[in-house]
Order: structure tokens, then sequence, then C-alpha cells
């Protein structure tokens, strides 16, 4: 499953966001489309794997259902040059000129096929290359993970939560401590665990640590990867859980309380149709939307969660589409008590890409 490749994107990215190693030169023209829309998605394993890649399938059917053009889907492609190669020749071939990549592994073959092919437009979903025809694109989940956080602290009488995360890279990094700042919002005395599984697809791994938190009194088990392993355990346990990329409400019944779910369609379709008017120009840092444009945000919440915390849940994230709150607003203090930014002061978009700590009031290492 293509989740297993997530975190690694934003560790990379972080180069292409911090540092713009790609830059168009000021004033660039925008891009130009050849022809008719002509739309193909790539996708290095099942397009309804139940994770990263089927919220990307979803997002397809809805451009598809919105825009009306041709799309053609290509599925179990390695991440190997030689493999993406082939299919994207095939395609431009064909006559298809908007290609929409969808894993970390394809971004130097995809930034390759850019420069070979440049009248085709190229969106590389969790890509860290960027060009004049082509735009890498991730979301802003520490944000949906903050709302998640103050669901979970409101259902945690033993003041203890947990979550797992695949391997402590930025992203991860950056979903467990705004997940960590939601919950320690609603109180700060709440202890977050944090276990890595060093894998990103185990069930069986992940089952374990899973059971391993609740073993700790574990009021909520928050899941960074997809398995249903975590959410079996909660459930048998009479625990609650918080998903991740689809809605896993049916995977636990009982215990889920919300998901941070992917939107893809909010990116896609409007930036789909500048490519097709002709005002598309790819951005040289890529695209990086979060709960103002709709790309991340979570699901209904459960009957579990108190009226109180809806509503403080509801004004957060407003504040957050506002762009008057950010869940890394100084005081913002590492593990061991070290001072990363100070009070009223905000983490810039490449202090996050660089994001290699957790926060104080959570438990787990990095290292």
């Amino acid at each position: 499953m293509l989740t297993r490749h997530l975190p690694r994107i934003c560790t990379r990215i972080a180069a292409v966001s911090g540092l713009a190693l790609l830059l168009q030169a000021p004033g660039a023209l925008a891009f130009e489309l050849k022809g008719e829309p002509k739309i193909a998605f790539i996708y290095a394993s099942s397009a309804r794997d139940g994770g990263w890649n089927e919220s990307l399938d979803n997002a397809r059917q809805i451009v598809a259902e919105q825009l009306g053009y041709p799309i053609a889907v290509a599925e179990s492609i390695p991440e190997e040059a030689s493999a993406l190669k082939n299919a994207i020749d095939l395609y431009v071939q064909r006559g298809f000129n908007i290609i929409v990549t969808t894993t970390y592994g394809y971004s130097d073959g995809v930034l390759e096929a850019a420069n070979k092919y440049p009248n085709v437009a190229f969106l590389a979903a969790s890509g860290t290359t960027n060009a004049a025809n082509l735009e890498s694109f991730y979301a802003r989940t520490y944000q949906a993970w903050y709302l998640a956080g103050i669901a979970a602290g409101s259902v945690a009488p033993d003041k203890v939560v947990g979550m797992l995360g695949g391997f402590p890279v930025s992203v991860v990094n950056w979903d467990i401590n705004g997940f960590a700042r939601g919950v320690q919002s609603v109180d700060p005395s709440i202890k977050t665990i944090a276990l890595y599984t060093n894998s990103w697809w185990d069930p069986a791994k992940e089952g374990q640590a899973a059971k391993s938190i609740l073993e700790q009194n574990a009021d909520v088990i928050a899941n960074n990867l997809s398995s249903a392993a975590p959410f079996s355990a909660a459930e048998k346990a009479g625990k609650s859980s918080v998903g991740f990329q689809l809605d896993m409400s049916k995977m636990a019944p009982n215990g889920h309380l919300t998901s941070v779910v992917f939107h893809w369609d909010k990116y896609l379709v409007p930036t789909i149709k500048q490519i097709v008017d002709g005002s598309w120009q790819p951005s040289p840092y890529g695209a990086f939307p979060g709960l103002k444009e709709g790309v991340v945000d979570i699901t209904p919440l459960s009957d579990k969660v108190p009226a109180a915390t809806r509503e403080q849940i509801a004004s957060a994230r407003q504040a957050m589409i506002d762009d008057s709150f950010s869940p890394f607003t100084g005081p913002l203090l590492k593990q061991d008590g070290t001072a990363v930014i100070a009070e009223g002061a905000t983490l810039d978009d490449e202090a996050l890409w660089g994001m290699d700590y957790l926060v104080q009031g959570v438990t787990g290492s990095v290292k």
C-alpha cells in the first residue's frame, strides 16, 4: 500500500519547500496546454488499496464527474525509473497531456518526464520535484490531527492517549505533535504516547504496538498508518480510536471518534481547470494546501465527543481556515524542555519540514 511511502515524502520535500531548489524565473509565463485535455493517473499499486491510493482514486472519480474529461488509469507501475518512463511514454504517445502521479518514489522519474515533454502538465502527489510544467503537492495534515487531538483529549479519563506512526520523519512527527497539542489544549496533563513501528505497512506489528499502548492505560489509539489492526485492538479493549486517510469508522464501529481524511479533489479540480484555461503557474515550492482549501479535514465526530468539545473543535478549525491560529504557535517546547519558538511566534513551513523532534508532553523517541 502506498501509505508505507507517505512519511518519506516530506523529508525530501523539505529541501524543496525550504530552499526552493527549483525556482521559476520572475514573470514566468503560465503553462499552455496543447490539444484537448486527456488525463492519466499512475499508481504504484492497486488504486483501491484501502488507504493512500484510494484517497487519490476517490479524487480521480470526482475529477471525472465534475470536469468530464477522459481519464485513464495505470495501476501497479513499480517505483522504478524505467517502469514509470514506459508508462508515461505510452500515455503521451496516445495524446494524454495531463498526468497525475501518486507516490514519492516517482519524484525523479516524473521530473525527467516533465523535462522530456514540456507540453504535458504533471501533478505529483507526495512528490519532491517541481518545474515549469510539474507541481508536487501534499497537505497540512497536522491541522486536522490537532482537531482529532481535541476530540481524543475529551474522552481520556485516565489522562493517557497514544498514536502510532511509521518512521520518525517530519510528516509523521508533525502529525504526532499536532495531535498532542490538540490533546493538551483540552488538558495539559494528558500524556501522549508515540510509538513508531519502523515500517510503513505491517498489520501484525501495528496490532502489537497498539496493544502495547493500551497496556499503558491509554484511552485512545490514533493510527497514522492504515492497517485495521490498531482499530481492532482498541475495539477489543473497549477504547476509542482515530483513523487516517479514509473514514475508518467501519473499522471501529463502537470506538471510532473521527478520522483525518484527504479530499484531493479540492486541489486537483481547480488545478486542472487552471491547466485547461491557461492560467496555471506551478509553484516552485510545490503545493501545500490544508483545511482552508478543504484538502484535509476530519470526518463527523462520534456521539462520544461532548458538545463543548465540538464547539472547541469548530472554533479551532475555523481559526486555522482564517489563518488566525496554528497548532504550532509558541511557546513550543521539545520533550526535554528546549524552546523551539517563543510565545506568539509560529513555525514557518521550512521549520515544519525540518521537524525532527517530539513536543513536551509526548513520550517516545525519534532516535
